[in-house]
């Protein structure tokens, strides 16, 4: 059975309520995994040195040919350590990866679920190098050894996909959750180098707009942290030059809000003010609150007490203001920033498009993205701030549901 037959397998079709599926289940597909064989050729290994892999179902009529890339998020690893742990896992590893992916939100191929782009062809990218798809190096004790690999990975599935259709695209949209959305900010520029110069090429970046600020301890802990992952993997080289070049400290054009302003591919931010990722790793990380403080506040907005709140509405602050480049000096941008406490809204049918979605003045986040990618209207939103919003789902997950994030 081909991928596109499998795509329009019923996920979860053991589960059965009267001899019928849940509707909810009715309304997502699962698309089978696609192992890039060629990829040892350019030395492509995920941290394990298995081979790279994606998801692809197949477009159709007037989406033929139109192609939509979606990286997948997972956190990062700074240490040999932790990618040695992570080469254990579905992060390091295609050999521990489920075969089969749930195609839902923007990955959906029914239009009263995924309006604009339901019969593109729709691609997800597997995560397995721990450094958003930007490293080129590697690492070998004599004992053990691990690939940091991920810029070739995205060159290896990249030249697998253009003689499948990809190099014949009239549209495409390069997109990608958390780590997967500052993915977008690292490779949208390349992206559009791949395809014709008559396509419409665009990006988008779903919680991927990672902040350079200061902890509560007043300590850049994310600074520290992407500095050792950049030179672990060798990244700095990977970089934006035009960045690299105006800047004191080259490594910080790893963080959106420097690389942004040199990106010349149109590009739509959608990521929340109160971010839950960022609230819980780059503002109140484990080493600024050892004895727990925040920890109520972490779980449940509404436990946050005034000089929290407060200390939250400076961090929504930082966001804006690192936003005004986009906001302000170019009209080919978009961006769709909430102030719900979540992670990732792009992927989740639930908070991408459906009758109790998150709105800001009565759009969707798949509207809004539609609009702007087709033209339709300026799409430019900027949520009031907590608590104003009655449509957020305020989806803050327990500690081990929050995407992986190791610590040296």
């Amino acid at each position: 059975m081909g991928v596109g037959m499998l795509a329009t397998v019923v996920v979860l079709a053991m589960v059965l309520v009267g001899g019928q599926l849940p509707q909810a289940y009715c309304q997502r597909v699962l698309v089978g995994m696609t192992v890039v064989r060629n990829a040892s050729a350019n030395g492509a290994y995920c941290l394990d040195g298995s081979l790279p892999a994606y998801h692809w179902h197949r477009g159709f009529g007037s989406g033929e040919n139109n192609w939509l890339l979606q990286f997948e998020g997972g956190g990062w690893c700074n240490d040999v350590e932790t990618c040695l742990d992570r080469a254990k896992s579905s992060r390091g590893s295609t050999r521990y990866m489920s075969k089969y992916e749930v195609f839902s939100g923007i990955l959906s191929n029914d239009p009263s679920l995924n309006p604009d782009f339901y019969n593109w062809n729709r691609v997800k990218l597997r995560y397995c190098d721990g450094a958003s798809f930007t490293g080129d190096g590697q690492f070998n004790n004599g004992t053990s050894s691990l690939y940091f690999r991920g810029q070739r990975i995205w060159h290896a599935i990249i030249l697998d996909l253009l003689p499948k259709g990809l190099g014949n695209a009239r549209k495409a949209l390069l997109s990608g959750c958390s780590a997967g959305g500052l993915s977008v900010f690292l490779h949208c520029d390349s992206f559009t180098k791949y395809l014709p110069a008559s396509a419409s090429v665009k990006c988008l970046s779903d919680a991927g707009f990672f902040l350079d600020v200061q902890d509560i301890s007043s300590v850049y802990t994310m600074r520290s942290f992407y500095k050792s992952l950049i030179l672990l993997q060798d990244i700095q080289k990977n970089l934006n030059i035009n960045c690299t070049s105006s800047v004191n400290y080259p490594a910080l054009c790893f963080f959106p809000q420097y690389a942004l302003k040199f990106i010349t591919t149109p590009i739509f931010i959608l990521n929340s003010a109160y971010d839950v990722f960022q609230f819980h790793h780059i503002l109140v990380p484990p080493s600024s609150d050892p004895r727990g403080h925040w920890s109520r506040c972490k779980l449940n907005a509404t436990a946050c007490n005034a000089t929290q709140i407060q200390i939250l509405q400076g961090f929504r602050s930082h966001m804006i203001e690192a936003l005004k480049f986009l906001a302000e000096h170019t009209g080919t941008g978009g961006m769709f920033i909430n102030s719900c406490f979540t992670h990732c809204q792009s992927e989740s049918q639930d908070t991408w498009f459906a009758p109790n979605s998150p709105r800001i003045h009565n759009r969707t986040i798949a509207e809004a993205v539609g609009e702007w990618y087709f033209g339709r209207r300026i799409s430019k939103e900027i949520d009031c701030p907590y608590p104003c919003d009655s449509t957020c789902h305020n989806l803050i997950p327990a500690a081990s549901g929050l995407p992986v994030f190791q610590y040296s």
